[in-house]
């Protein structure tokens, strides 16, 4: 036998020597709580250890109770502008087909007078006591309910000047009457919340507002 057969019969034992003293000494240290005793389950060929749990009930937490708290605000917010955003669609489109049967500047003029008259009579108190949080919400309705922001309409109807002070006094109030609205995204948390209301036939009832027909040469 080589000397280098030798040398690895030799490493071979030392090694299977050492393996022997390392089970040893496991053996000897473990004690009476080092088993730990379960039920177990036969899967085939194998038995695994099998625990019973005791039953454990979810409760809602904070973030869904609040978050439930935040929808009903936002609902409760929404259904009491909609009926507004409802009539400013309705005055619009009723001013528009006026407008156009107009003969003059001068008889438009004179028409969008009585019809700011008329909103101002019927709603400026109301809207008065609307919340930072609700006009912002009814800005966004009327751009879904008429296609229009709230800048551009104030614009056509009582000039640039107007609807530049309108805008500068909205952003005190944390609102943009250039506001779009985005039922996708940013306003889809409202957008659920029309819908449901329009599936539902659902229209607060608010005082109507008839608008005085132009008079034609």
């Amino acid at each position: 036998m080589t000397t280098q057969y030798k040398i690895t019969g030799i490493c071979c034992s030392v090694l299977l020597m050492l393996g022997c003293s390392f089970r040893a000494a496991a053996q000897q240290k473990s004690g009476v709580n080092d088993t730990i005793i379960t039920y177990g389950v036969v899967l085939g060929s194998d038995t695994l250890p099998h625990f019973y749990l005791e039953e454990v009930q979810t409760l809602a937490t904070y973030l869904d109770q609040n978050k439930r708290d935040r929808m009903a605000r936002l609902r409760y917010n929404v259904m009491t502008v909609w009926p507004y955003a409802i009539a400013a669609a309705k005055i619009l489109n009723d001013v528009d087909v006026e407008m156009m049967k107009a003969d003059g500047r001068r008889d438009r003029k004179k028409y969008l007078r009585a019809v700011e008259s008329q909103l101002n009579a019927k709603f400026k108190d109301p809207l008065k006591n609307m919340s930072t949080t609700q006009g912002v919400i009814l800005v966004k309705l009327i751009n879904r309910q008429t296609g229009k922001d709230c800048y551009s309409i104030i614009k056509e109807m009582k000039g640039g000047l107007n609807a530049r002070l309108s805008q500068t006094a909205a952003y005190f109030f944390d609102n943009n009457l250039k506001e779009q609205y985005d039922p996708y995204n940013r306003d889809r948390e409202i957008e659920t919340i029309v819908q449901e209301i329009e599936s539902k036939y659902y229209y607060n009832q608010v005082p109507g507002v008839q608008i005085r027909k132009m008079k034609t040469k």
